[in-house]
Parts: C-alpha cells; structure tokens; sequence
C-alpha cells in the first residue's frame, strides 16, 4: 500500500524546486604574502539569505557534528579530509589540495542549503549568517536548546502511522538499486575526470608545441645561400610563425573544452556522488545505530525479567525485588522510545529515499551537457574559416611540400 499524496511522508518537490531552494559560493580567501598560514579561511556566501561570512575549516567541522546530531536518520554529507598545514604554502600539491577541499566544501554546504529538513534549521541560518568572532559556541548553544529531529518533529511518535506495510522490502529494493547507481556513477566519474585531465593536458601540449614553432619561426639568424636556388628555410621560417597562432587557438579550444568538462561534468557527477554517499551513510546508521541499539536493549530486558523470575523464586528481600521491578520500567520504557525511533528513523529513510529519486533526473543533465562540450569542441575545430590566419594558405602550402618530400625520401629509401 502506498502512502496518501497528502501524507507528511511524502515528499512533494521537484528537483527544480530543491535547486532553487539556495546557492551557496564558497571561495578561498586570498593568502597574505610573506605571514605563515595557520588556517585557510573561506567566504561563505548564500544567495537566498543575502549574506557573506567567513569560516574555517574547523567550523564546518562543528557545523557538521552538529548536525549528525540533530539529524541523525537524515542525510548529512561527508566533509573533505583535514590535513594540517605547516608553513607557507610552496608546493602545487598543497594548493592543488586546498582547492579541492574547497569545492568538496561548496557541495557540502549546497545540499545541505537545499535539503527540506534542513534548509530553515537553526543550525544552517547561524552557520550561513553569524558574523560573530565564536560561530563554534553560538552553533552548540543552539543545538543545546533543540535536541535532536525526534525531539522537536510533531509526528515522530506517530511516524509508525504513515508507513507503508512492506516498507521493508521498499527499502531493501531501493537501497539495492541506489547503491548500484553510485558503483556505475563512480565509474562514470573517473572516466570524465580522465578525459577533462586529457583535454588540460593537451591543451598544456599544443601550447608548448605553439611557443616552439614561434621559437622558430621568428629566429632572425641569417641563413646562407648553399645553392643557386631559393633557400627553402628562409621561405619556411615565416609560415611556421603562422602556424603557431594555429596550434596556440588549438590549444585555446582544448582548454577550454577541459574547464567545461571539469566545471560542468565532474564537479557536477561529484555533488551528485556526495548525495548518494551520503543515503549509503545512512542507511549504515540506521542498521548499525538504531536496529542495534534495540535489540541490545531487548536483550537487557530479557535478562532482567529472568533475573525477576529467579528473584521470586527464591523469595529474596522486597527490596531486592523492588529494585528489579523498577528497572523492568525503566527499560520498558527505553525499549518503548527505541521502537519509536526505530519507526521514525524508517519514516525518513523514505522520505530520503524520495530525495534521491528526485535528484536522479540531474545525471540526464550532467550527460547531455557533456555530450554538447565534446560536439562543440569538434566544431570549433572543424568550424569554416579555421585557419584563416594563414592568408593564402603560405604556410599549409610549405606543410604540403614537406609532407610530399618526406613521403619521396621514404620512396627512395624503399
């Protein structure tokens, strides 16, 4: 049985809507040159709220425990490693570093922006607008007063209500397929990255081949006369300087084929990658948090009823048995609130099961887009008046008279 359209387990949102909910910008704040850095800070900018603060890491570290507390049956992005940094920055590595954690961050803070269960928290309105010197206290504080999400939601004690009979079997089918969709996707990942690397890496090529012919090209070295003939160097040297501007626009378009590739592909399979790592996170949570900590708790109150039971037995003093009988209502009790949490850390499990397959249509876009960048790239290249720069075509001219010469020599060499 499927839940009524007007159910709260239902999630009602399109993927445009959840992408319109907010864009946060986080950029690198620009290093001072000659101090030795002891963090790297980073301007957090939110378009809904208006506002631009500025964070460390060490913040969004809190920001993040906060919220796997307050959250913890929802889905909570991982945070980009931390790694401590000694003295000034020198090696590409370390920027290169810097510059990956820093994006990881923008993916972190966007799905958690555009997240229904979290977007008008407390903890992201302070993380996303506290200009205060202790973001760190004033987010804990915060916390303090609300608890966690079963605490404050009005119908987790009722979630058990809203859910489907084989709810179960809905969420081992669909953890199932989710957890092959981020195998594929991963795969899908690296192949991109390695073709945005390729792109960059050819572009870095057909530069340095560009500056080469330029070299050539513009030598003023007098070349002597050796025959009666016209000097075929001579003639050659000022056709190479224009095909250096040749292999220097190839190599334009390469690059810029490359950043459309790594923005628009690659950062773009990586955010949705962080979503899906993020439901495999909790589902993990869930078994291994909540289904287990009920069942320990089962355990212990069946150990204490044989205790009871052995206790009036052996008609032991009152006290004793009081005591027992009073923890039997006590852990009565525990076991009533871990059911209640058992059923509501299920009703969100669907409703995050519901986010990812709302987030799903995105890869059609992340694909269609990466075929565009590839059919653009071959049409910049192939694009009439590509190599007009060339005049009357001197210099493809002297490229022929080689290529034909070279082919006469391998003649005579046969």
């Amino acid at each position: 049985m499927q839940p009524a359209s007007g159910s709260p387990l239902v999630l009602s949102q399109s993927l445009a809507q959840l992408l319109e909910r907010d864009t946060v910008k986080v950029e690198l704040i620009p290093e001072k040159k000659g101090l030795f850095l002891k963090h790297v800070e980073y301007e957090v900018t939110s378009q809904r709220l208006k506002t631009s603060v500025y964070r460390r890491y060490s913040d969004f570290d809190v920001f993040h425990e906060l919220l796997l507390q307050r959250f913890a049956y929802r889905m909570v992005p991982a945070l980009p490693p931390k790694r401590m940094l000694k003295g000034v920055l020198t090696s590409n590595s370390d920027r290169d570093f810097i510059k990956g954690r820093c994006r990881a961050l923008r993916r972190f803070i966007n799905l958690v922006a555009r997240h229904p269960s979290f977007s008008e928290d407390e903890l992201v309105k302070i993380f996303l607008t506290f200009s205060g010197s202790d973001v760190q206290n004033k987010l804990r504080e915060a916390f303090k007063k609300t608890g966690d999400e079963f605490l404050t939601c009005r119908i987790s004690t009722q979630a058990k209500e809203y859910l489907p009979a084989d709810i179960q079997v809905q969420f081992s089918t669909s953890r199932e397929l989710i957890y092959k969709i981020l195998s594929s996707f991963h795969k899908l990942r690296d192949h991109a990255d390695r073709m945005a690397t390729r792109s960059a890496d050819n572009a870095t090529d057909l530069l340095l081949f560009s500056r080469e012919l330029s070299t050539l090209g513009s030598d003023a070295l007098p070349v002597p006369s050796l025959t009666s003939t016209n000097n075929t160097w001579a003639a050659l040297r000022p056709s190479l300087k224009g095909l250096s501007g040749e292999f220097a626009q190839l190599a334009d378009k390469a690059a810029q084929q490359g950043r459309r590739e790594a923005d628009n592909v690659v950062e773009k399979l990586n955010l949705f990658l962080d979503l899906l790592q993020s439901y495999k996170d909790l589902c993990e949570r869930h078994e291994r948090g909540v289904l287990h900590e009920h069942q320990r708790a089962l355990q212990k109150y069946s150990v204490m009823k044989r205790q009871m039971m052995s206790a009036t037995v052996q008609s032991r003093e009152p006290v004793t048995v009081e005591q027992l009988e009073s923890r039997i209502v006590q852990q009565e009790n525990a076991i009533l609130t871990m059911e209640l949490r058992n059923y509501f850390s299920l009703f969100c499990l669907h409703q995050e099961t519901q986010l990812i397959y709302t987030y799903l249509p995105i890869t059609a876009h992340i694909l269609a887009v990466f075929v565009s960048s590839h059919i653009q790239g071959h049409r910049e290249v192939r694009a009439p008046g590509w190599g007009a720069s060339l005049g009357s075509g001197a210099a493809w001219g002297w490229v022929w008279y080689l290529a034909v010469g070279a082919e006469a020599l391998q003649a005579g060499e046969k």
